[in-house]
């Protein structure tokens, strides 16, 4: 696949190099980000250029930012939003000086994405990430607690830790915040970001919730595909499309993957996927991360292939999380060796499928 990418947490906080991810074969681009901008702040274009000449250094692309995170304040809908709207605005301008194409974002209220175990033992000596709903506190209280007096608790990764320490504040600022109240949100954030994304010509993907269902009675608004058609239709822009995680998606066993694929890939309103599996652990739906082969997981990834390439996918792809093994242990969920493992079995499928349709 021509748009191969791994993403990458910097210099600073990854064990991972460039030369490493240039050794992987098939792979052309870096996803990246800034993580020393504070959220809501303009991505200044001096730390933009750093970072794609050090990309580029390396022989690979710099094409898709993951992610620019949205202000809770947009989110929420305060009068402040406006300002942070012109902030993102003024970053969609500079990342397009500098050749970026496609946005990764989420509109999750607090949290990321969120899992109970970020080293959950498997039979081969491998561990991953877990989620197992009956760990979780049902009342708000036990996490801000749990963060309080700095306990074993709750993973919450992409947090800053100035968001970390105002995690009761947060909770009582979305406390008004439903379902219906944050896509209104969302529209009003939407209306006035596309504009400046079709004049730039980057286009922006919404991740999915992950996992796809409401947490501690946080609203929760891109968990299946009548959820993406309700986005869709918020500003009908291909440029107001989406991020295709299968791994989130397919958290929710109701969810047809392929047939989401084939229905947004279709449309021209997926320009970004990230490909990975999972295993469910019972009939309560908790998961753990698995390795990205069929057999190892849940979903069939090569259906899930098949779709993209019937779909004449040709935007950016990469492998999304992984297990921990040969003794790694750097980023939960972002190893190389499976994430590279990975690579090579997308590329092995896609390569099939593309055989299989010349001989067709």
């Amino acid at each position: 696949m021509k748009n191969m990418g791994f993403r990458w947490y910097g210099p600073k906080d990854d064990p991972i190099t460039l030369q490493n991810i240039r050794q992987i074969p098939g792979t052309t681009q870096v996803v990246g980000a800034l993580f020393d901008v504070p959220v809501g702040e303009v991505w200044p274009k001096e730390k933009i250029a750093e970072l794609k000449k050090e990309v580029e250094d390396a022989g690979l692309k710099l094409e898709v930012i993951e992610s620019v995170n949205i202000h809770d304040d947009i989110k929420i809908g305060l009068p402040s939003r406006d300002q942070y709207i012109e902030n993102y605005k003024q970053t969609i301008r500079n990342l397009a000086e500098y050749g970026i194409k496609v946005i990764c974002y989420n509109f999750m209220p607090i949290f990321d994405w969120l899992r109970t175990d970020l080293h959950y033992v498997l039979e081969d000596g491998s561990n991953d990430m877990a989620f197992e709903a009956d760990k979780l506190a049902d009342d708000p209280q036990e996490i801000i607690d749990s963060t309080r007096n700095g306990s074993n608790g709750y993973t919450l990764p992409g947090w800053e830790p100035e968001r970390l320490a105002t995690i009761e504040r947060l909770f009582h600022a979305y406390k008004d915040v439903d379902e219906a109240k944050l896509r209104e949100n969302m529209k009003y954030f939407l209306d006035a970001i596309i504009p400046t994304c079709e004049e730039c010509d980057v286009r922006m993907a919404m991740h999915p919730d992950d996992p796809p269902r409401p947490l501690f009675g946080l609203p929760r608004i891109y968990k299946n595909a009548e959820d993406m058609r309700a986005i869709e239709a918020m500003h009908e822009s291909k440029y107001n499309g989406f991020t295709i995680c299968t791994g989130s998606l397919g958290e929710n066993p109701k969810n047809d993957v392929p047939a989401i694929i084939r229905e947004f890939v279709g449309k021209d309103r997926a320009p970004f996927i990230h490909a990975r599996n999972i295993k469910f652990m019972n009939d309560k739906g908790d998961f753990h991360e698995s390795a990205h082969l069929s057999e190892c997981g849940s979903l069939d990834m090569y259906e899930i292939m098949k779709a993209l390439h019937d779909t004449n996918f040709d935007g950016y792809i990469r492998p999304d999380h992984g297990r921990n093994i040969w003794g790694e242990d750097g980023v939960p969920g972002y190893g190389l060796y499976d994430r590279a493992l990975g690579i090579a079995y997308l590329n092995g499928l896609w390569e099939a499928l593309e055989k299989m349709n010349i001989n067709d």
